[in-house]
């Protein structure tokens, strides 16, 4: 049986198409992206270009073998199967740690705006109690879970929506008193690529990690009643959902906004962009925006986290406690387990060196390109197994194997880029150094319980 097994089938399919449309937007669009518009100037949509691509080839490799073999673990469970048991153990875990550290970062966030609003409350205290509140809707139920992200996500395309509405009537000069029209900021600062081509690389690197969350679809549609629909509907909406949000606001903000304007990267691309178009309480509007929005990637980074474990403990990767479901089928331990490492780090970040906790966040600094790869090696070598097995193959990768190594070739060529670039070398590091630490730790194990290694796993249905 599958590592979903024991788990129960509470998503709706609007939950699902809705976790997909938008679940994972975070505020990284909404605010960091005005850094890489700063750093790269209005060339930056390639930049977002390049690293969209990536991400819809990523995810029509994953959905080809998630439709074909729905499961929790997703692809850490394909890579225990296609390239071994330690690939499977190594990005698994490596997964986990990345969303746990994902809790006290949005945590701060959202303690950040509450505290501006409510300055006599101290910030950890709103980030305690943010962290908490979201634990007890991922222990209830996976159908809580599936509500709370339902309608964060609806504000979120809401939001969307609307700011490329206001910003496309902006550029067509439809909107009375407003301080900016047309489309001259896209040349007329330096022109389109001001800093070269080595910014617009350095913008891929950065913007690159705020699309790390596409995947989550394939673990939460295991829990649904047709998890080969939902999975084949998101992997072919994919394109469209980071055409419209990702481009389209960030052409509308280089569009409208200086990309030299030096007020951008402190308030974000939204609210500059508010702000010119003469929007009134613009901060306001973005904080609530922002506050809905790092609530819905905790909210599913805890979820993540503990989807993950729990399929790690099923294939006796993790402690056989995690795999624990209650009656509602929610693997509460595995909830609770994350949930402890996750209030851990929040309050490290409070009270551990500034430096410390910088070096705890390295660590994940590359995991997101890790996970592609190991996705993109999967799928190189799990459609024969797939075949093999007589599985039909409802949804397939393009021009393969050509186009999957070409994705492996070029993650390889970032991870080389970053390396060159001092900026991300502690990154690469950081997560290396990780990598080899879970390497040890799974090796000592296998070799203690006498579990294979370096041998795939065969599936277990």
């Amino acid at each position: 049986m599958s590592t979903s097994a024991g788990l129960s089938h509470g998503l709706k399919p609007r939950h699902v198409t809705m976790l997909s449309i938008a679940g994972v937007i975070g505020a990284g669009l909404f605010v960091g992206s005005g850094h890489a518009i700063a750093e790269a100037g209005p060339a930056v949509i390639l930049a977002y270009a390049f690293a969209g691509l990536l991400v819809v080839l990523v995810m029509r490799m994953l959905g080809e073998m998630a439709v074909a073999d729905p499961d929790t673990g997703s692809f850490s469970t394909y890579a225990d199967r296609a390239i071994g048991h330690w690939a499977g153990y190594i990005i698994g875990w490596l997964y986990w740690w990345f969303w746990v550290l994902v809790i006290p970062l949005e945590a701060n966030a959202a303690a950040t705006i509450l505290h501006a609003w409510f300055e006599g409350v101290p910030m950890w205290s709103f980030a305690l109690a943010i962290t908490f509140l979201l634990t007890l809707t991922n222990l209830f139920s996976v159908k809580n879970y599936g509500e709370f992200e339902f309608w964060f996500a609806l504000i979120k395309v809401i939001a969307i929506v609307a700011f490329l509405a206001l910003g496309a009537a902006a550029i067509f000069g439809f909107i009375p008193g407003s301080g900016v029209s047309g489309v001259s900021r896209l040349f007329d600062s330096g022109g389109f690529m001001p800093n070269g081509f080595g910014a617009v690389i350095g913008a891929m690197l950065t913007s690159m990690f705020t699309f790390l969350g596409t995947e989550i679809v394939t673990i939460a549609a295991a829990e649904s009643k047709d998890p080969e629909k939902q999975i084949v509907r998101a992997t072919r909406s994919v394109i469209w959902r980071i055409s419209l949000f990702y481009f389209g606001s960030i052409f509308i903000v280089i569009a409208l906004v200086a990309w030299n304007d030096p007020q951008l990267p402190l308030v974000g691309s939204y609210q500059r962009t508010l702000e010119l178009v003469g929007i009134p309480n613009a901060k306001a509007i973005v904080d609530v925006i922002v506050l809905v929005s790092v609530a819905s990637c905790l909210n599913s980074a805890l979820y993540t986290a503990s989807r993950m474990l729990y399929s790690l403990s099923v294939r006796r990767d993790a402690f056989t406690i995690f795999k624990r479901t209650a009656a509602n089928g929610t693997p509460q331990m595995a909830v609770i387990g994350s949930m402890v490492v996750g209030f851990g780090a929040v309050i490290a970040n409070y009270l551990v060196p500034e430096e410390v906790f910088a070096f705890l966040l390295a660590t994940s600094g590359a995991i997101a390109l890790l996970v592609y790869l190991v996705i993109a090696v999967s799928q190189l070598r799990m459609r024969k197994q797939l075949l093999a097995r007589g599985k039909p193959l409802t949804l397939r990768m393009w021009c393969y194997p050509w186009l999957t190594w070409g994705v492996i070739l070029f993650i390889c060529s970032v991870l080389v880029m970053m390396l060159i670039r001092p900026e991300h070398r502690i990154e690469v590091f950081g997560t290396a150094l990780l990598t080899v630490v879970v390497m040890a730790i799974g090796w000592f194990r296998s070799r203690v319980l006498g579990t294979p290694w370096m041998g795939a796993v065969a599936p277990a249905h």
